[in-house]
């Protein structure tokens, strides 16, 4: 009887010995969590984030609006006088069409070698548009321009040359000397005049307004960061409390810099929209003052609005700004928010 009994407990006890699987249980423990759980906790960590930083600016909603009002003004006086010396420069058709070479050509070319003149000096390097003016048409715009019609129809004959008007590529100054001088060689040119004194004073003008616009935007974006900064330390002298707790508790300082970080990307964001919103009302009041004025003058001109391409960096440079105003503010601050 005995003999029968000892097979079935040792049938029993065999498969509890040779059972290798809670050994194997144990090492994948120990590997701990997997690469795709980790990056679930990050996205719902900053996901958190984000929307406590929503939440908090939400309670706020005229403190938070005048805050990134503060800031759209600021990147709205740079880029809007960017815009507008875009536009004066439009305006003026091009600033190298204000750097013309006049060549005067002899009086006995004829309109054929003119034109011919003119095809070739399309191909020179450095030319971006030749144009040939007969001697007749030159006669008219004259009688048009001077009120002396009736005087010149007393001459015996046409004592204007034909011109020909080259507009260079580039405005600088010993570029277009040389170009000049080359054009002055060419055969049935009598002379090639260039206005240099024009072209120096259209230089300064465009290197004043570059500097001036270069200056205004570093004590604006200057302003900026000081703005976003004493918005984000009231913020975390609000939260002083709180933090020191997340400390306590073994929070990093990575986990606490993060919702401030969203809020001043948030500002940025906020401050971005309203001054593209800006421009473009500004830009549209203005432009029908500056129709009704081409109009007197018979022109068409009318400002161009904020292109797409600007307003979308100007978008991303204020979100930039306002997460880098809060790092600062941040950083300056998480020391002394160290428990004691």
């Amino acid at each position: 009887m005995s003999a029968t009994r000892s097979p079935k407990v040792s049938e029993r006890v065999a498969p509890k010995a040779a059972d290798p699987q809670p050994q194997k249980k144990k090492h994948d423990d120990d590997d701990g969590p997997d690469f795709a759980t980790l990056f679930r906790a990050w996205i719902e960590s900053h996901r958190a984030s984000l929307v406590d930083s929503l939440r908090r600016l939400g309670k706020q909603p005229i403190g938070s609006f005048f805050t990134c009002m503060v800031m759209a003004v600021a990147l709205s006086l740079p880029m809007g006088l960017s815009l507008l010396l875009s536009n004066v420069e439009r305006l003026g058709g091009s600033w190298q069409r204000a750097a013309q070479i006049s060549l005067y050509l002899e009086i006995e070319a004829s309109p054929a070698q003119g034109e011919a003149l003119r095809d070739q000096i399309k191909g020179m390097p450095g030319v971006a548009e030749a144009e040939y003016v007969g001697r007749e048409q030159a006669l008219e715009e004259f009688q048009q321009q001077s009120g002396l019609g009736e005087a010149l129809k007393e001459l015996p004959e046409n004592p204007l040359p034909g011109v020909v008007l080259v507009t260079p590529t580039e405005v600088d100054k010993p570029a277009l000397e040389a170009l000049r001088q080359k054009l002055s060689e060419l055969p049935k040119v009598q002379q090639a005049q260039l206005d240099l004194v024009w072209v120096e004073r259209l230089a300064a003008i465009l290197k004043l307004g570059d500097r001036f616009v270069f200056g205004l935007t570093v004590l604006l974006v200057s302003a900026l960061l000081l703005v976003i900064g004493n918005t984000i330390r009231l913020h975390i002298e609000n939260r002083r409390t709180e933090i020191e707790v997340i400390k306590l508790v073994g929070g990093t300082d990575s986990y606490v810099r993060r919702p401030f970080l969203y809020m001043g990307a948030l500002y940025g964001f906020g401050a971005g929209v309203l001054s593209w919103g800006v421009l473009a009302f500004g830009l549209d009041w203005l432009n029908d003052a500056v129709v009704g004025l081409a109009g007197l003058y018979g022109s068409d001109f009318a400002l161009a609005g904020v292109p797409v391409a600007d307003g979308l960096s100007l978008l991303l440079g204020a979100v930039l700004l306002g997460y880098i105003g809060a790092w600062i503010a941040v950083a300056r601050h998480l020391r002394e928010l160290a428990p004691k």
